[in-house]
């Protein structure tokens, strides 16, 4: 049964109501069939005043009305109670999509949000809130509003007078786990949205230079995070930034102290390879199977998606950040640990023969830097000093008998290479005898340098040794970012562009290069090796105090010679493949993200 309404709504029924029979006046109830007609006729707006019963009709849920009343609301709340919190829970979540529906369809609703200051509304509630669950939907509000809303002016305005700034700085509980991934995600959507017009808004400056930028400097904190999602957010953020182009935040980024962050990346990184080399050499023992190829295949995942980010902030265009990131690689990893592995020195961090052929693989492919591929390419002929040079056994069995340059421990440089092109040539009458394998090699081809310790591992190396060196070779043959005469003095220049280059040279009116190039002998002639590879190797010596193992009289068509009596080997043939050959490419990349599963089996 259902009554009529009061008789304070008298007024509002209809006069032929009013003036009825009893049955249809206020106050009569009426039975259920009587009403129900009506009651859904007057529902459907069918019949009727259209005013009528306006004070009970709900509103429009995505309306300026209803933005209106929860505005108000949240106005009058003046402390945020375990009474009144999911009141203002569910006002926060409604006005992120009235906003962004307003965003979409009527301008109106954003003129409102800016009439009302409801931003500072919002940093208003966070203040006189305890509670967690307040805090997180607030993260989530405007998480969701500043990735969906598409007009530029709504951006701008949420981004200024300092409201991101106070809740990128506000002091949330992170003991909260969810608490942190609401945060992190706050910043990586504020970070998405950045621009050299919208970064303003977020910095602070004097004198035209950056002094504050909150969201950077926060982000920072959780850098070395241990839950990877969240180091991987704030990689993107920081790349964001990078991308932005703004010179005055990319002095910012690169002083101190926020330039140390890039020196505990590095550590982080060899950490990361320490790791890798711990789990293959407990995967190697026999008779262990305490870990499982998997952990091998997300240790090396890890190593890689660290270098891929290095490569991206190396080329975001912040010469200070490309500089800063390869002197500390080459400093604190490859010259310090990679490169003594390989000769079998004692390190601090005793890494493994295969996994820093495996990383140096990786530092060559990954990173799309001249400087940096170059300089490791120049290392392999740094002659460490003490008691480790002396001679070996020559791995391809071939040595010179000529030893006048035993005297030259030295980096060749272009004024010098100028100087000794007057001198006779010294191995112009150099003879080659093949030797067996426990002879004696000449110090003048052969030495206690890196590439010396590749091509033995070749031959007197195991099956991963020798694998790693020639992937090594291999990826190094393949990096475009490598000039020819780098190629050149390791001996492993493809054929036909040394065909190339000495047709170029015959055509321009060199004697000496059309003689070589239409010559039959086999005898070596003195192309001395010189232009980027003399320059990295002075750069070697000024700057890293770095000796090579490269004299003079040593020519770039002797270490060729020298390779290919590595050919002769059952696997050293990868080397004689033209660079564009298809099936040796594939193997060139077999210590790459693509083949992870082949480097695991290999060691």
């Amino acid at each position: 049964m259902r009554c009529a309404p009061p008789p304070a709504a008298a007024a509002w029924w209809p006069a032929h109501v009013r003036e009825g029979p009893s049955a249809t006046r206020p106050g009569y109830c009426g039975s259920e069939s009587e009403f129900a007609p009506r009651a859904r006729a007057i529902a459907a707006g069918r019949s009727g005043s259209p005013n009528m019963w306006l004070f009970w009709r709900t509103r429009n849920r995505f309306s300026l009305e209803e933005l209106r009343y929860l505005t108000d609301q949240l106005q009058k709340v003046h402390v945020v109670n375990e009474a009144n919190k999911e009141f203002v829970i569910e006002a926060l979540r409604s006005i992120a999509e009235l906003m962004i529906y307003g965003d979409q369809h009527d301008a109106l609703f954003f003129e409102y949000f800016m009439e009302k200051q409801i931003m500072g509304e919002f940093a208003r509630v966070l203040r006189i809130s305890k509670l967690s669950r307040v805090s997180l939907q607030l993260l989530q509000t405007m998480s969701i509003m500043i990735q969906n809303l598409r007009n530029e002016h709504s951006i701008y305005y949420i981004f200024s007078n300092e409201h991101i700034n106070f809740l990128v700085t506000y002091p949330f509980d992170f003991r909260i786990d969810e608490m942190l991934s609401y945060y992190i995600s706050f910043l990586r959507a504020i970070s998405g949205k950045l621009n050299k017009n919208t970064i303003s808004l977020l910095v602070k400056t004097k004198n035209d230079e950056v002094t504050s930028f909150p969201l950077y400097v926060e982000a920072l904190k959780f850098a070395f995070h241990e839950d990877s999602m969240i180091r991987v957010a704030i990689r993107t953020l920081t790349l964001n930034v990078y991308h932005v182009g703004d010179e005055s935040v990319n002095r910012f980024v690169s002083r101190t102290p926020l330039s140390d962050y890039f020196s505990d990346m590095v550590q982080h990184f060899q950490k990361q390879c320490i790791d890798l080399d711990k789990l293959v050499a407990r995967s190697s023992r026999k008779g262990n199977s305490s870990v499982p190829i998997s952990s091998i295949e997300d240790a090396i995942v890890q190593i890689e998606d660290t270098l891929y980010y290095f490569s991206d902030v190396m080329s975001s265009g912040i010469p200070d950040l490309e500089r800063f990131i390869t002197e500390n690689i080459l400093r604190v990893l490859v010259f310090r640990f990679l490169l003594p592995s390989l000769q079998r020195q004692s390190t601090d961090l005793d890494l493994s023969v295969t996994t820093s052929m495996y990383l140096l693989c990786c530092i060559l492919h990954i990173f799309k830097n001249k400087d940096m591929a170059s300089t490791v390419a120049a290392a392999l002929f740094h002659q460490p000093d003490g008691p480790d040079d002396r001679k070996q056994r020559t791995p391809n069995g071939y040595t010179s008998e000529h030893d006048s340059c035993k005297s030259e421990n030295h980096c060749t440089t272009a004024s010098g290479i100028e100087q000794s092109s007057e001198e006779p040539n010294s191995l112009s009458s150099v003879s080659w005898k093949h030797l067996p394998n426990n002879s004696s090699r000449s110090d003048c081809c052969q030495g206690n340098t890196p590439r010396e310790h590749l091509l033995s591992y070749i031959t007197e190396g195991d099956d991963s040794q020798a694998l790693g060196s020639l992937c090594l070779f291999a990826t190094l043959l393949q990096t475009k970012e490598l000039d020819e005469s780098m190629l050149d003095a390791l001996g492993i220049l493809p054929q036909r562009k040394q065909h190339k280059k000495l047709l170029l040279q015959a055509l321009v009116g060199e004697d000496l290069a059309e003689t070589q190039l239409f010559s039959s002998s086999s005898s070596l002639t003195d192309d001395s090796i010189c232009s980027d590879f003399d320059i990295y190797v002075r750069k070697l010596q000024d700057k890293y105090g770095l000796q090579c193992h490269h004299p003079r009289q040593m020519t770039s068509k002797a270490h060729r010679y020298q390779v290919k009596g590595f050919c002769r080997c059952s696997f050293g043939w990868w080397l004689a493949f033209p660079a564009t050959a298809a099936p040796w490419r594939g193997r060139v990349h077999c210590f790459s993200s693509k083949t992870t599963k082949g480097f695991t089996q290999g060691l």
